[in-house]
């Protein structure tokens, strides 16, 4: 039981960074990027992003790995989850696999773009990132919108 609680806590927290991450950037951070300069935008991007990157390394895991620990654990499988646990489980997924889709390709080539000097293509990838950030939002706080509505039975 104590195990339970553990797993479920960790995901929880995870799941908070992970998704309240991008919301504070796509709904704060972003829009307050327009008071600066693009060259100070796009260093701020980069500094903020390679952080919040890393905290996300960290969370993704932990949530998929505690979402299985208790989708295992205490359901016994998919076969006692609830049609909640079995969106969780799909949008994880889908999250997962577009977070390593940003860092594999339009970070890759922000990064790429800031250490050669080329503001064009490196705004350009920070669009990108934008969007997919934005898709993930969506997706992340559709999940939490079922995590809450499934817990109580609905």
């Amino acid at each position: 039981m104590l195990l339970g609680k553990l797993f479920y806590t960790l995901h929880v927290l995870g799941a908070v960074l992970w998704v309240g991450g991008m919301a504070f950037a796509i709904l704060a951070l972003r829009p307050a990027l327009a008071v600066l300069e693009p060259p100070q935008r796009l260093a701020l991007h980069q500094g903020v992003l390679a952080r919040f990157f890393r905290i996300i390394w960290h969370a993704m895991p932990i949530v998929l790995v505690t979402g299985w620990l208790m989708l295992f654990g205490y359901y016994g499988g998919f076969r006692n989850a609830g049609w909640h646990i079995h969106l969780m489980h799909l949008s994880a997924i889908l999250m997962a696999a577009i977070f390593v889709s940003i860092f594999a390709g339009p970070w890759k080539g922000f990064r790429a773009a800031m250490a050669r000097g080329d503001a064009p293509a490196a705004a350009k990838a920070a669009d990108s990132i934008r969007q997919l950030v934005t898709a993930n939002l969506v997706l992340g706080l559709l999940t939490v919108a079922v995590a809450a509505w499934g817990r109580f039975g609905g």
